[in-house]
């Protein structure tokens, strides 16, 4: 990667997102363009692919009371220079469009295509309008076309290390569990324990029916790879564990055998966690 470039973009976010005046950034340009509402395209690096109905509508009906409030962010169209190609902004594009208008609110942008992608994806994750499969692919094409790895990634979108190379791994789950993510129906928290799992479709089938929490998915999967043999979990064992966590405010595994035997394991992070548990288990 080039770092002058990454010098550069950073101030062109700081620019975009209100943190600076555009005329402090040579990216951007010193004033906002009235351009042709059909002479944009959308960004083929735009991470984002669903567009929620209602809130198109919302918007659109909010542009035909109040305009666009904030202009739309364009780079030059390499395949034709009097044309423009969406950075950030498709959705108030869209809505604009529904709202019957001609012409459009721009600031242009000098960006090359790596740019182009991280500022859609900045832009999505900043107002948190991305599912968890779109991050990831975002983060994928980062990672393949750009050749970034996963620490530029974390310092670029202000997350750990550890979130990015997790987001990814959901990747790898199967379609139909990949589909649940997409549709909402299923969180990442709920399908990261399912990654490397060979049932991992019937196992997110079963969560999203019974409304399981991520925290008892992942006591779902530990009882599951710890008895091989396919023994069901008890759901009275999973309501005392929550029970428990809750009175203690800890982490708390019950693992119960076929002959009810067992272990509990409570969890504590520092001494003074340490002490509370001591204290309730010396109280006479």
């Amino acid at each position: 990667m080039n770092s002058g470039k990454k010098k550069g973009l950073g101030r062109g976010l700081s620019a975009l997102f209100g943190d600076s005046s555009p005329r402090e950034n040579s990216k951007v340009t010193s004033k906002v363009n009235v351009v042709g509402i059909a002479d944009l395209s959308r960004n083929p690096y735009q991470p984002r692919q669903n567009f929620k109905e209602e809130k198109l509508e919302e918007l659109a009906n909010s542009i035909k009371k109040n305009g666009i409030i904030q202009p739309i962010a364009v780079r030059l169209s390499k395949s034709n220079l009097e044309k423009y190609e969406i950075v950030a902004g498709e959705r108030r594009w869209l809505a604009a469009q529904r709202a019957g208008l001609h012409e459009i609110p721009v600031t242009i942008l000098d960006l090359s295509d790596v740019e182009s992608l991280e500022v859609a994806i900045v832009e999505n994750i900043q107002r948190d309008d991305l599912n968890p499969i779109e991050e990831a692919r975002g983060y994928k094409r980062l990672n393949e076309e750009f050749k970034y790895d996963h620490e530029s990634i974390s310092k670029l979108m202000s997350k750990s290390r550890s979130h990015i190379s997790n987001t990814l791994r959901l990747l790898t789950l199967p379609k139909d569990v990949v589909a649940m993510l997409e549709e909402g129906s299923l969180t990442s928290g709920q399908a990261r324990p399912l990654i490397g799992i060979s049932n991992a479709s019937s196992i997110a089938e079963e969560i999203v029916s019974k409304n399981y929490s991520a925290r008892k998915v992942e006591y779902l999967i530990r009882n599951k790879k710890s008895n091989v043999k396919g023994k069901s979990i008890d759901s009275n064992i999973l309501k005392a564990q929550e029970k428990i966590q809750r009175a203690l405010g800890l982490k708390v595994n019950i693992s119960n055998k076929k002959n009810n035997s067992g272990k509990v394991i409570i969890e504590y992070k520092d001494l003074e966690q340490f002490d509370l548990i001591s204290n309730l288990l010396t109280k006479h």
